[in-house]
């Protein structure tokens, strides 16, 4: 059995107060079940504080972001030997408003996917398309590159030590939720791809849904057989939010 995963991506919010106090609510609510594992991504500057936090815990550590270069001269990079330093399990690559706004491409995310391998920690690789792929039909088509950009870089192997989030940006921050339905449908077409490499990898490697996930709906999400929790956004910013996400999960494990 997979398990669930439900992972809070705090994007570029919180202060030291704020997160402290958030931090407080979420050690002490989360759900204590084999079958579900719960992650918090602060951004960089509070990775430490947080760290401490989690020490002791349930509670994993992830970051949002990591460079695909080792070490050397790249000013405001962060490698992911430093991230493991902190105590970094996970780290986010791919995520759509980096590939959006940051210009990062499939190759480079297929970089930062190896790189956070290479030190013994689990790359999220997010993928997902915009309101007018989806239109337009063209869904599977964005998958296949950016997930096929990853497999031809690092080999189906590698994702039996990492995870996957379909992430459609129309439902990201809008309100918008992809239907259960629709969700299950793109989680077995990323599966299939898997599959078609590895049965075995495919079988055990973990899809989330990312994509305005909240307490209300991620009991209907999480029971698709291939929906194997969620990156959550907004919902992960209050700990009551975030642990009646954790809660459906762990009723379902």
């Amino acid at each position: 059995m997979r398990g669930y995963l439900v992972a809070g991506n705090w994007k570029m919010n919180g202060s030291a107060a704020s997160i402290d106090a958030l931090m407080t609510g979420i050690i002490a609510g989360a759900p204590v079940s084999s079958g579900v594992e719960v992650l918090v991504c602060p951004p960089f500057p509070y990775l430490s504080s947080v760290a401490a936090h989690v020490a002791g815990s349930s509670v994993a550590l992830g970051a949002q972001n990591v460079s695909q270069y080792k070490s050397g001269a790249f000013t405001g990079e962060t490698a992911a030997s430093m991230l493991r330093d902190v105590g970094c399990k996970y780290v986010i690559v791919g995520h759509s408003e980096r590939r959006a706004l940051l210009g990062e491409t499939s190759e480079i995310v297929a970089e930062k996917f190896q790189a956070v391998l290479d030190v013994s920690l689990q790359p999220i690789l997010c993928v997902g398309e915009t309101l007018a792929q989806r239109e337009s039909g063209q869904t599977q088509l964005v998958i296949d590159e950016q997930l096929g950009t990853v497999l031809s870089s690092s080999g189906v192997d590698a994702f039996a030590n990492a995870v996957i989030a379909y992430e459609p940006v129309w439902a990201i921050g809008t309100g918008m939720t992809a239907s259960p339905e629709q969700a299950q449908d793109v989680h077995r077409y990323i599966r299939a791809i898997l599959e078609a490499a590895s049965e075995t990898v495919a079988a055990g490697v973990k899809i989330l849904y990312g994509g305005s996930v909240k307490g209300d709906n991620a009991s209907g999400l999480f029971s698709k057989p291939d929906i194997d929790g969620g990156l959550i956004g907004g919902a992960s910013l209050k700990s009551a939010d975030f642990l009646a996400i954790a809660a459906a999960a762990a009723t379902l494990s």
